[in-house]
C-alpha cells in the first residue's frame, strides 16, 4: 500500500509542478517578477525531485545480491535524502539570494494581473496534487496526526510530498501577496520581500526533510506500538516465556529486520525448541507484516548476580 500510494502522489505531484513550473516561467518572463521567477524555480525543483523518488523507489525494487545481501529498500532513503538537498539547494539558497537582491534593487513590476492569474491556476494544481497526497497517506497515518505522521512514518516518500505540496501552496501564496502589494502600493520592493520569504520557508522544509531522511537512512528500528507487538508476538508461555533482548531496523520502507534472544522453557527438546521459534516467526509477522528478516535465538534466562 505504502510504495502504490506514494507512486499515485509522486506521479500526482510531477504532472502537477510540470505544468506549473512552465506557466510561472511565463509569468516571469512577462511581468518581472523576482517572487514569480523563484516560485518557478521552486517548481523546477520539485519537478526534479518527484522524479528522483521514483528512480529511488525503481532502485530500491533491485534483487539483493552477494553484495547487499538485505536488498537495495534504503534506495528510497538516500533519494530523498538528495531531494532534501535539492529543495535547500536549488529552491532555498536561490529564493533567498534573489529576494535580498530585489529587495536591494527592486524592479517595476510589469502585467502584474498576468502573474495573479498564473498563481491563481497554480494554486489549483497544487492543491489537486497536496489533497492526493494527503488521501493517499491516510491508511498508513492511521489515528496520527499528519505532523506526528511525517516524523514517524517510515515510507520517505509521501511525507516529502506532503511537505513539498504544503511549502508549494504557502509560497504561492506568499507570492500572491508580494505582487498584490505591489500592486497596491506601487512599491517593488514588496516583490523581494515575498521571494525572501519564499527562501525562508523553502529552507526550514528542507532541514525538517534532511534530518528526517538522514534518522531514516542511518536505520530507524520499530515505531513504539511495532515494538510492543513483536515482543507480545514472541512469547506464548508455552515454549518461550520472555524476550530476554530485542533489535529491529528497517532495511526498507516496508521490511523490517528483527534479530532477537528468547528465553526457552527449561527442559524441551530440540525439536520442540525449533517448533517454537517457527511459531514464534509466523505470529510476529502476522502482527508486524514488514518484519520479513527475523533471526530468533533461543536461551535459557538467567537472572543477574547482585553486585557487592
Amino acid at each position: 500500500m505504502s510504495a502504490g500510494g506514494g507512486k499515485k502522489a509522486i506521479l500526482a505531484a510531477l504532472s502537477a509542478n510540470a505544468g506549473i513550473a512552465a506557466a510561472k516561467f511565463v509569468g516571469a518572463a512577462i511581468t518581472g517578477s523576482a517572487s514569480m521567477l523563484a516560485e518557478a524555480v521552486h517548481s523546477v525543483a520539485d519537478t526534479s525531485n518527484q522524479a528522483l523518488l521514483l528512480l529511488g523507489q525503481r532502485r530500491a525494487e533491485q534483487e539483493a545480491d552477494q553484495l547487499h545481501p538485505f536488498g537495495y529498500g534504503r534506495n528510497r532513503y538516500f533519494y530523498s535524502f538528495v531531494v532534501a538537498l535539492v529543495i535547500f539547494a536549488l529552491g532555498s539558497l536561490y529564493a533567498v539570494w534573489e529576494g535580498i537582491h530585489k529587495i536591494q534593487h527592486p524592479e517595476e513590476l510589469s502585467s502584474p494581473l498576468v502573474a495573479i492569474v498564473i498563481l491563481g491556476i497554480a494554486i489549483g494544481l497544487e492543491g489537486f496534487s497536496f489533497i492526493t497526497a494527503m488521501r493517499e497517506s491516510k491508511p498508513l497515518r492511521g489515528n496520527s496526526s499528519w505532523w506526528r505522521f511525517i516524523r514517524n512514518s517510515r515510507n520517505p516518500e509521501l511525507p516529502v510530498v506532503l511537505l513539498e505540496d504544503s511549502g508549494a501552496l504557502i509560497g504561492l501564496i506568499f507570492a500572491f501577496t508580494a505582487i498584490s502589494l505591489t500592486m497596491i502600493t506601487g512599491d517593488p520592493v514588496w516583490d523581494g520581500v515575498g521571494t525572501l520569504a519564499i527562501g525562508l520557508l523553502l529552507g526550514v522544509i528542507a532541514v525538517i526533510l534532511i534530518v528526517e531522511m538522514q534518522s531514516l537512512l542511518i536505520g530507524e528500528g520499530a515505531t513504539p506500538e511495532e515494538d510492543a507487538k513483536i515482543r507480545t508476538a514472541l512469547v506464548d508461555d508455552r515454549h518461550i516465556d520472555r524476550v530476554i533482548h530485542l533489535r529491529t531496523q528497517y532495511l526498507g520502507p516496508e521490511e523490517m529486520l528483527v534479530a532477537a534472544k528468547v528465553s526457552i522453557v527449561p527442559g524441551l527438546a530440540i525439536a520442540d525448541i525449533a517448533t517454537a521459534i517457527d511459531d514464534a516467526e509466523a505470529r510476529v509477522r502476522a502482527e508486524v507484516p514488514a518484519a520479513r528478516v527475523i533471526y530468533l535465538e533461543p536461551d535459557l534466562y538467567r537472572t543477574q548476580p547482585v553486585q557487592r
